[in-house]
């Protein structure tokens, strides 16, 4: 399981990706954004400079281990817990990932600096590019995003569209919806006039159905983005988890590991909990063990106080403190 890893985690279950195996090149929150949405907490240094936040090698060694003791996912993302195109050796990792794996490689980014020859380069090795879009307009940009004084809607969309130019691969555009903010037929239009000059292979459509660290960030219905969709037109498509878990659905019956095998699936599954907030069957999909075993390990580390749990949209999500 890896749990005593430093920079990869999972692999964890993802509507868009399958089964994922996340690797982290930046520290938490490093970013060029503040979203008022992101899982994974307010951003502690925006910025645009890029540098080695992390470096590769380790990284590699890690990845190395993972592949020698039987690696198994659909794909190898670049994400994490801050913006991943702001580390320096961004390519490099892509081009050394591709020669000890033939998993394809995956970037999750915001995709605001793509306007830089240098990052769109970098982006060129991987397999598929996932850049999020909220606004189409300003004002709706920065009341979302809350960008780097330095990044402006035109410059992030002019990068998207400098990007496809030169890409091969699939982009996949992430448009999160927040409830009275880009709901609107004023910003869907102008996310569609966006999205019409970026041409991505796909327009993915989310909302806030984990919990968020800015209070009030509302979530739309199911109905209200499969609405919003039409409006986008052809190649978009809701990926919004509504479906709901309870604690009275998990398996009855478990099996004792030993002290070493219970330490290293707690820190596995603290090591996911520090990226993003999982409910009890996201968990149960990322890790072979038993339901009832996924709760046991969720109630001794909630009662030591290490993991905490919220309530968002009838779902219970966990985050580790």
């Amino acid at each position: 399981m890896g749990g005593k890893e430093k920079y990869i985690y999972g692999p964890v279950p993802s509507r868009r990706l399958g089964l994922s195996l996340g690797v982290d090149i930046v520290p938490v929150k490093v970013c060029t954004l503040d979203c008022i949405y992101c899982q994974v907490g307010r951003t502690t240094e925006k910025t645009i400079e890029r540098k080695e936040y992390v470096p590769v090698e380790p990284v590699l060694a890690e990845l190395n281990n993972r592949i020698d003791n039987g690696l198994t996912a659909d794909y190898v993302t670049i994400s994490g817990s801050g913006e991943p195109t702001l580390n320096s050796r961004l390519g490099e990792l892509i081009g050394k990932i591709k020669k000890i794996t033939k998993i394809p490689v995956a970037i999750l980014t915001n995709g605001t600096l793509l306007y830089r020859p240098d990052v769109r380069a970098d982006c060129l090795g991987a397999d598929v590019v996932l850049p999020s879009l909220d606004a189409g307009d300003e004002q709706t940009f920065q009341k979302i995003d809350r960008p780097h004084c330095d990044i402006n809607i035109e410059k992030v969309v002019s990068g998207l569209v400098e990007f496809r130019k030169e890409y091969a691969g699939r982009i996949w555009l992430e448009v999160f919806i927040v409830d009275g903010v880009n709901t609107g037929d004023k910003q869907i239009a102008a996310i569609k006039r966006a999205v019409e000059r970026i041409r991505p292979d796909k327009v993915q459509l989310n909302t806030a159905v984990r919990p968020t660290p800015e209070a009030g960030v509302g979530r739309v219905d199911a109905d209200t983005l499969q609405r919003i969709a039409r409006q986008l037109g052809a190649g978009a498509e809701v990926i919004a988890d509504f479906s709901k878990v309870g604690i009275a659905e998990l398996d009855k019956g478990s099996c004792e590991k030993s002290q070493n095998k219970q330490a290293e699936i707690s820190e596995t599954l603290l090591s996911m909990l520090k990226r993003r907030p999982c409910s009890l069957d996201d968990i149960f999909s990322a890790v072979d063990i038993s339901r009832n075993e996924v709760l046991k390990y969720v109630s001794i580390l909630e009662k030591q106080g290490r993991i905490y749990s919220a309530e968002k949209g009838g779902k219970v999500f966990f985050k580790a403190r």
